[in-house]
């Protein structure tokens, strides 16, 4: 079964240095947008037509940027840092087993944010506001929940808390 997690990450070319600068919380909050200008993107082809599509690449493109653009943070302290370098513990989960429970947590999550983009396609595809805007919330909601798993992860790593 394919994992999701590192073949997108094999897609993105995330390395050593793109994770450490992505680890800087501009970074990880920009991309929080992500989602939300994808949506507009699509939808804007009822105002350019077929000029989304540009749009649609510029979100794309941003996605791939993002975690290149900024510099690495000068402390890994803050939410934001530490769910990055969270999801770094998790996406190594094969070679360093993570607690059961924060597995069973995470792929909940992640399940979630995917189901939840069957109402924002469906939102996206028939120009309906409410599936669209609740699908990209409980999506955005269940990534987010998903970031503070990954802190407490890197706090486990760290040895600041108990599995």
């Amino acid at each position: 079964m394919v994992d999701l997690g590192d073949a997108s990450e094999k897609l993105m070319g995330m390395d050593d240095a793109t994770w450490r600068r992505h680890a800087n919380p501009w970074s990880g909050w920009s991309r929080v947008a992500t989602l939300p200008a994808l949506a507009l993107a699509i939808w804007s082809r009822v105002w350019i037509g077929w000029w989304a599509l540009a749009l649609v690449a510029a979100v794309l493109l941003w996605t791939w940027l993002n975690p290149r653009l900024f510099p690495e943070p000068r402390s890994l302290d803050n939410w934001m840092s530490r769910g990055v370098m969270g999801e770094r513990i998790w996406l190594a989960r094969k070679r360093e087993p993570i607690p059961a429970h924060h597995a069973r947590m995470a792929n909940l999550l992640n399940g979630l944010s995917a189901l939840a983009m069957v109402p924002f396609a469906w939102g996206l595809w028939q120009l309906g506001i409410w599936p669209t805007v609740f699908g990209m919330a409980v999506s955005m909601l269940a990534k987010l929940w998903f970031v503070d798993r990954m802190v407490t992860l890197r706090r486990i790593a760290e040895g600041q808390e108990g599995g």
